[in-house]
């Protein structure tokens, strides 16, 4: 390979034979969630009853809503239903990424929330470090690892800004005392602010912390429609009806019970691949022992990290939308993105040549136009909701949780006056022109990478209008 050709060239493949026998004998569902300690579903709800308060959602913002709601009123009566069982969708088959912002990162935060980042970064720095005491508190074994994050450069023109980048800076050479890749040019290994965790224990942690403050779980309990009754909102499942107080929204990317909100999130479907545990002598070749997670610095990006048993989770790179905003279990396949992103390991990693990969699978995050989570307030003030965390929701989620709380008390607190609080994102535009339009984004997010990182009239153009676009 030439050295000026990109690391990840689409026009160039390895050994197509190696790439099939990796992924042979993968299988196609999250490991995370085939754990032996995922817990039994609780029960469906039958009948009618009254609660305090409602949340509608069984995944991290859910939790961590109900959590926090019990542990600020242990008194208050709440209610958490999940249509299917906890931690299922992503909560139970991202990456585990742990990290501090709130924005999306410095960039993006200066993009949207120039005149608040002195706020977001303190709030960002009390959410991270409350979302790890929190299990420290409640016994929560999640796996919680406080490595850090290893940026790297795998494009000359990406090293001057990595030089730039808070951390600590790792030229060609200094870089393989932490990780060996032909690929890496530098990196900038950030300390603080960054942890990993297994993302189902996290979720299963979380529903036995709620149940012993006397949360009332319910799964397999769809919500069909909320609708304003005065003092209460009316929740309708398919076999009874909830009256709450209040109520909390958190299913996030799939369609809103609020039909206002629909068009503030886009369904799109990220996919991972998992190595078999890798022995002493091929953690040897690579260098990797440290727990820090790695990504790299193109905006088609990949992420990836060592489990606490020594596999690599590799994902990134491809966020497909399809077409319709459908959300559908065949969409967690996606054999084109499994090979490329098997391609794009062995070349990051070809000391591992020989490597296997046990499980690859996708599923479905809720982007916004902003790169970040917003929050709301409905049916006079009975209502609150939270959404388009756009990949970034594992600490996210509980400081949206905190924000929903305060909306719902009418508490003026500095996290419910910031603007991801009190205005929504821009929207994203209705299909028949959606589909269309995100393959002319990809296409140009694509050649920006291919030139250098330079964004092209149609990036430019849509950042001033507000849009933000990643992988």
């Amino acid at each position: 390979m030439r050295a000026d050709t990109p690391a990840y060239d689409l026009d160039i493949r390895t050994d197509e034979k190696r790439i099939r026998a990796a992924l042979a004998d993968a299988a196609g569902t999250p490991f995370w969630l085939e754990d032996p300690g995922r817990p039994a579903p609780q029960p469906w709800f039958t009948g009618s009853t009254e609660t305090d308060l409602l949340v509608i959602g069984g995944g991290y913002c859910g939790l961590w809503t109900a959590l926090q709601a019990k542990e600020t009123h242990p008194e208050r009566d709440v209610v958490l239903v999940e249509s299917a069982e906890i931690g299922w969708a992503a909560s139970g088959r991202n990456g585990g990424f742990v990290e501090a912002s709130l924005t999306h990162g410095r960039e993006n935060g200066r993009r949207h929330f120039a005149g608040e980042l002195g706020v977001l970064d303190t709030l960002a720095e009390e959410n991270f470090r409350d979302f790890h005491d929190t299990l420290v508190r409640h016994g929560i074994d999640a796996e919680y690892q406080p490595g850090g994050g290893l940026s790297v450069a795998t494009e000359p023109h990406q090293v001057e800004a990595l030089r730039e980048a808070d951390g600590v800076f790792y030229d060609r050479a200094e870089l393989r005392e932490l990780v060996r890749s032909p690929l890496y040019r530098a990196g900038v290994l950030k300390k603080d602010g960054i942890a990993l965790v297994h993302p189902a224990k996290l979720a299963w942690g979380l529903r036995a912390a709620c149940l012993e403050l006397g949360v009332r779980i319910f799964e397999h309990t769809p919500v069909n429609a909320i609708t304003d009754s005065g003092s209460h909102v009316r929740a309708r499942t398919d076999n009874g009806i909830i009256r709450a107080r209040r109520v909390a929204l958190a299913t996030n990317g799939f369609p809103s019970l609020l039909k206002r909100n629909r068009h503030f999130t886009l369904p799109v479907y990220d996919y991972v691949l998992m190595t078999e545990p890798l022995t002493r002598a091929q953690r040897d070749e690579i260098g990797w022992d440290r727990p820090f997670g790695i990504s790299d610095t193109s905006r088609q990006f990949h992420y990836y990290r060592m489990t606490a048993d020594h596999r690599i989770l590799w994902g990134g790179y491809d966020a497909v939308y399809h077409r319709g905003r459908d959300i559908r279990p065949d969409y967690d396949q996606r054999p084109e993105t499994f090979a490329r992103l098997a391609d794009h390991f062995l070349r990051t990693f070809p000391q591992l040549g020989d490597i296997r990969f046990t499980h690859k699978w996708g599923g479905m995050i809720d982007m916004s136009t902003q790169l970040a989570a917003f929050q709301g307030m409905a049916m006079g003030g009975k209502v609150a909701y939270a959404s388009g965390f756009t990949g970034l929701g594992v600490a996210a989620t509980r400081f949206a949780g905190s924000v929903m709380l305060d909306l719902l008390a009418g508490a003026a607190t500095p996290r419910a006056r910031l603007r991801m609080a009190t205005r929504r994102p821009l929207p994203i535009p209705p299909e028949p022109i959606l589909y269309p339009a995100v393959q002319v984004i990809r296409r140009a997010i694509a050649r920006s990478d291919r030139k250098g990182g330079r964004a092209g009239l149609l990036l430019r153009t849509a950042d001033k209008l507000g849009f933000s676009f990643d992988s």
